[in-house]
């Protein structure tokens, strides 16, 4: 289990095909499904980390507007979807009890210190941290060692390696559009993890796996086996 599976399967925001996305309900039935890390992303508001992919409360809440224009306590008040509060951080934590990995994807500034606070009270949960402000990851880095990273990658670039060797990481986390073979046995061969998002059929995670990736985001973790 956790992100030393020979293939590790990750629940995306939870079980975000399934249930609300970023949601208690999402996390915990990406739980009850077996998988071995679940993915969520963060955002800094009133000091606080709060769980929401968007910078904007349309598309997953009955709010409106920028999540930076509304107090901590007005963005708790909100439906993210049955009844679902935006969790914090700290809640996904202790649901998660050392149970499952959890992947934390940085997506504001300011995000990188209060993180690193909030995972050294829980060392006995398996962390990573992402993102794709590598900025905002030197900073995690420059704050703890102690926590494994890996930066995440839309498009493949010259220089993605020597992001990746700056922070020292664990491993890098690769769009599916640019996770072909040569890639992967790149990865592998400089001795780095490779977590593909977001992959929702099962062929496609069976023929990652024989490529060479180390394990799949998925929205639907009933979806994809071992």
């Amino acid at each position: 289990m956790g992100l030393n599976s020979e293939f590790v399967i990750v629940g995306h925001r939870g079980a975000a095909g399934l249930e609300p996305e970023n949601t208690l309900q999402s996390f915990a039935r990406a739980i009850a499904l077996g998988v071995d890390a679940i993915e969520l992303d963060v955002y800094c508001i009133d000091g606080a980390l709060l769980v929401i992919h968007d910078d904007t409360l349309e598309r997953t809440t009955n709010g409106t507007g920028p999540i930076a224009a509304k107090s901590l306590p007005q963005l708790r008040g909100l439906d993210a979807g049955k009844g679902q509060s935006i969790p914090l951080l700290e809640e996904v934590m202790d649901l998660v009890a050392g149970r499952v990995a959890v992947n934390v994807e940085l997506k504001g500034k300011g995000t990188a210190r209060r993180t690193a606070a909030v995972l050294a009270h829980y060392p006995g949960t398996e962390s990573l941290v992402s993102s794709f402000d590598h900025v905002e990851l030197r900073s995690f880095r420059a704050t703890t060692r102690a926590i494994p990273v890996a930066p995440l990658f839309g498009r493949a670039s010259t220089g993605m390696f020597e992001v990746a060797d700056e922070l020292r990481a664990w491993g890098v986390n690769l769009s599916r559009k640019i996770a072909a073979p040569g890639l992967l046995a790149d990865a592998r061969q400089r001795g780095y993890r490779t977590l593909v998002y977001t992959v929702n059929d099962p062929h496609e995670a069976r023929a990652l796996r024989e490529g060479g990736a180390s394990g799949v985001f998925t929205d639907f973790p009933d979806r994809i086996s071992r």
